[in-house]
C-alpha cells in the first residue's frame, strides 16, 4: 500500500511578548505567521466509499487546523502565563478581547509542539500528522516532524 503525505498551507496574524527574553523580541511585536500541516496515510481503496483515492479530504483538514489554531490565534495576542503575564493580560483585556494566555513562551517551536497535541488527535483513523512548519518571517521558521517526537 502506497503511504501518501499531504500539506496544507494556512496563514495567520498575532502578536506576541517572549517575557524575560534578553533579545529584541523582548518586546510586543507580531508576525505574519505561515503553518505548513503535513499529514500521511493511505489512499482509501474502497470503491464505495465517497472519499476513494483520498488519504484524507483537505476541507477537513482545513477544518481541524481551522479550528485548533487559527480561529484561536488569528489577531489575538499571545503571552505566557505567569503572574505578571495573568496581570497585564487582566489590564489589556478592559480594552482589547483576543488575549491568549499559554502555560509555554510562546516561542515558534513551542508553538509548533502545542499546534501538534491539538491536531493530532482530531485526525481520522489511519491518517497520522507526519511534520508541522511554523513561518514567523519569510527566512525563518521551525519545523515539528513525528519521527521525532515518538
Amino acid at each position: 500500500m502506497t503511504k501518501i503525505r499531504l500539506t496544507k498551507e494556512f496563514s495567520f496574524e498575532a502578536a506576541h511578548l517572549l517575557e524575560g527574553y534578553d533579545g529584541a523580541c523582548r518586546e510586543i511585536h507580531g508576525h505574519s505567521y505561515r503553518l505548513f500541516v503535513t499529514v500521511r496515510g493511505v489512499p482509501v481503496c474502497d470503491g464505495r466509499n465517497p472519499k476513494l483515492g483520498m488519504v484524507m479530504d483537505f476541507g477537513q483538514l482545513k477544518r481541524i487546523v481551522g479550528e485548533e489554531v487559527v480561529q484561536r490565534l488569528d489577531h489575538a495576542f499571545v503571552m505566557r502565563r505567569t503572574p505578571a503575564g495573568e496581570a497585564f493580560a487582566e489590564a489589556l483585556s478592559t480594552r482589547f478581547e483576543r488575549i491568549v494566555c499559554v502555560d509555554y513562551q510562546p516561542t515558534c517551536e513551542n508553538m509548533l509542539a502545542d499546534f501538534a497535541a491539538r491536531i493530532a488527535p482530531r485526525l481520522p483513523e489511519g491518517v497520522e500528522l507526519y511534520a508541522l512548519r511554523l513561518h514567523e518571517t519569510a527566512t525563518s521558521y521551525a519545523e515539528w516532524v513525528a519521527e521525532d517526537n515518538n
